[in-house]
């Protein structure tokens, strides 16, 4: 457990967002010290139930990007339960949300019809699929299929095997990065003005946003890019690699590596080849380096390579699974993993600072836990929270999910 205040103490945050994007986004708020005030609806976060595996009941997908933030389950479909949420505000530098557009406003709740009038400061930070405007505007987006629509799955995977999905929700994470970075954009504008402003942040955008370098290359030259399995569009090699002991990823990025690499594996003479001297004749004939290269590899043992090519400024390295990654050296050494109550066990906050200190100041919360202490503290008296529990604006325990 870390006990430093974080770059962002002083920073509150009431997040209304379920799922991944905008959880994964607050997530890193709080581990860099943000008060992060989690607000779930009467079933829940629908993360709890996405398992298994579980723990005491709440899957693993929640407990992946929910710690570092304060536990309040509010019914906001009820006028009730939208006052509560406004007196939340009163204090609150940062709202971020990812409910259907529209909703909102439906509430009335809307950013200049509401908030920005009644709380000027306030920065509100909505995560959706699309916008709320434009052809696609307004309807719902999951990851998968953003990657579909937004062309990342047509360059993902091999000629084979069609369009493939990214094997982690890359849409999601990275919306929640992009989230982080207009919030703190918009705290930063604010010590000018004096003044919030709505952050509209999409899965769509996103992964428009992303589809470097390959976008990029159908500007400049107008094809449609394809699918190369490992392999990169515009380097070679740069791909995998079988090896007497498992597979191995070469990154060679210019020339000086690729005549070091051949040194290293005995093949002097390929970089002399003039079908491989640069990295443009490389790419015209990567086929023919691939062959040249899996007979020079299939007999190395890949770790031992590895460790002699990245010695030589090389980057290469060995594919491995999770179990191995989460007990490499390097991952422990960078605190990449991390520990709390309870047996939590977690990856570690990827952003580093040199006085400032991120870490699990509190591991994910069971449904509800900080309620009353969250109402006391926004002025409501002991008999006003009882009654709003026991009217079922404040929930202690998850509603069941309706049926569909």
């Amino acid at each position: 457990m870390s006990n430093s205040s974080g770059a962002l103490a002083g920073l509150k945050v009431i997040d209304l967002s379920r799922v991944l994007g905008g959880p994964y986004g607050t997530m890193t708020l709080g581990d860099h010290g943000a008060e992060v005030i989690k607000v779930e609806p009467p079933q829940g976060d629908e993360t709890r139930g996405w398992g298994p595996p579980f723990k005491d009941g709440t899957a693993s997908y929640f407990i992946g990007v929910n710690r570092n933030k304060r536990a309040l389950a509010l019914d906001l479909t009820r006028p009730e339960g939208r006052e509560v949420l406004l007196r939340l505000l009163k204090g609150a530098d940062v709202l971020v949300e990812n409910f259907k557009t529209g909703t909102m406003e439906k509430w009335g709740l809307g950013y200049d019809e509401v908030l920005a009038k009644q709380f000027p400061r306030l920065i509100h930070c909505r995560v959706s699929g699309f916008g709320s405007d434009g052809p696609l505007g307004g309807f719902p987006g999951y990851d998968a299929v953003v990657q579909a629509m937004s062309g990342m799955m047509s360059i993902n995977g091999t000629p084979e095997s069609g369009a493939t999905r990214l094997g982690i929700p890359m849409v999601d994470l990275a919306t929640g990065l992009n989230a982080v970075i207009a919030i703190l954009m918009a705290v930063i504008e604010r010590q000018k003005s004096g003044k919030g402003q709505f952050c509209d942040v999409t899965l769509y955008d996103t992964a428009v946003g992303l589809l470097h370098p390959q976008a990029a290359n159908f500007f400049l030259s107008g094809k449609t890019p394809g699918r190369v399995g490992n392999a990169h569009p515009n380097i070679s090699p740069y791909d995998k690699f079988k090896t007497s002991t498992g597979e191995v990823f070469l990154g060679i990025g210019n020339d000086r590596q690729f005549q070091r690499l051949c040194q290293l594996i005995g093949r002097t003479e390929l970089p002399e080849d003039a079908r491989f001297k640069t990295m443009a004749d490389r790419n015209t004939n990567r086929a023919a380096l691939t062959v040249e290269l899996e007979k020079a590899l299939s007999t190395r043992d890949g770790k031992a390579l590895c460790d002699a090519l990245l010695a030589e400024g090389v980057p290469a390295g060995q594919v491995l699974d999770i179990p191995a990654v989460m007990a490499h050296p390097h991952t422990i050494h960078r605190k990449m993993t991390v520990e709390g109550e309870g047996g939590y066990r977690a990856f570690g906050a990827p952003i580093k600072m040199s006085r400032s200190r991120s870490g699990v100041r509190s591991v994910p919360k069971k449904f509800g836990a900080d309620n009353r202490t969250i109402l006391a503290e926004a002025g409501y008296s002991t008999a006003e929270i009882d009654k709003l529990v026991s009217s079922g604006i404040v929930l202690d325990l998850p509603k069941a999910a309706p049926k569909a």
